[in-house]
């Protein structure tokens, strides 16, 4: 599952960049790397003189790779994606469900750069491009990463939602393995965009992707809950399992969300059908005040369903239907 399109014909995937904005950004890299390796070649040239023929040529072969293969795997590595090249263009290195590479991403895309770009000049990495529906090359393939374009216009910003505090650390023991990234992909975009989309849309768009999800997973949306919430709860899972791995327990309460994101509206995805009631909306709570003779307290306009608990149940998972 690469790709997932909307009834409103939207395609929820990343935008991958062309061959020719591609094609440059690898050529201003190795301008820069063969203007480094010529300096430091001339450099130990001069200075190792004295060596022997087998030693020179060991140097030579060390020097070629740390410059031009360890040089842009480091790079890459500690910018997530972005060489010199890429940050001209626009571009950057991302993993196929949209996350940042790491250095096994990399190395691989480097590794198999060395064939494909520096033997044959580029040419095998051109024809894959050429190739393949989203302009990916050896490297890209056998790593499991696609170059997409960062300058692209957006209207909102691309925050996945925190799903409901109740769902926060429930799927803790869920085996998320047999999860495609092609399927990670597709939720993380349906997340970022669903307030966009039509009502009917998004919601049909929800239970189809949580149907997915569930068959890799075995885990079903609990009973009242929002397939979209089900997703984000899984997605925010994966994540903090990516943030304890990557930082070693150094971040603390990775699967935590920020209090008063419901009461912000953060996340409220739609179920259609459903006419839109203001007492269902979850409003932030206010301190408490005295009531004074001059000015007695007003008394509670709050709602039956609010009150008892009742209705579409907006009050305890943050949802609110739609208009």
């Amino acid at each position: 599952m690469s790709e997932l399109v909307t009834g409103e014909a939207v395609a929820l995937e990343l935008r991958p960049a062309k061959l020719p904005s591609r094609a440059l950004a690898v050529l201003l890299d190795l301008v820069v790397a063969m203007v480094v390796y010529i300096v430091v070649t001339v450099v130990l040239v001069a200075a190792t003189a004295s060596l022997d023929e087998a030693a020179q040529a060991a140097l030579s072969i060390a020097t070629f790779l740390l410059v031009l293969v360890g040089a842009p795997i480091a790079v890459e590595t500690l910018s997530h994606g972005r060489s010199l090249g890429k940050l001209a263009f626009g571009l950057r290195v991302v993993r196929d469900d949209g996350g940042p590479i790491r250095f096994r991403h990399a190395l691989v895309r480097g590794a198999i750069g060395v064939v494909e770009i520096l033997m044959t000049f580029g040419v095998v990495a051109c024809i894959a491009s050429l190739v393949s529906a989203r302009g990916r090359r050896l490297g890209d393939v056998f790593a499991g990463t696609l170059v997409v374009r960062e300058r692209i216009p957006v209207g909102r910003a691309g925050v996945v939602p925190p799903p409901p505090p109740e769902l926060a650390g429930r799927f803790g023991e869920l085996d998320l393995s047999a999860v495609p990234d092609g399927l990670w992909l597709a939720v993380r975009q349906y997340l970022t965009r669903m307030g966009q989309l039509d009502p009917q849309v998004s919601w049909g768009m929800a239970q189809r992707l949580a149907a997915d999800l569930s068959a890799r997973t075995g885990a079903h949306p609990p009973q009242g809950v929002h397939p979209a919430a089900f997703l984000a709860a899984v997605v925010h899972e994966r994540q903090a399992r990516e943030a304890r791995q990557a930082f070693a327990g150094r971040v603390a309460g990775a699967g935590a969300y920020p209090a008063g994101a419901y009461e912000a509206g953060a996340y409220q995805p739609q179920a259609p059908g459903r006419p839109q009631n203001p007492a269902d909306q979850v409003q932030p709570a206010e301190p408490a005040r005295s009531a004074s003779p001059a000015q007695p307290a007003a008394p509670s306009e709050a709602s039956p369903d609010r009150a008892t608990g009742s209705g579409s149940g907006s009050g305890s998972t943050g949802f609110v239907p739609p208009a």
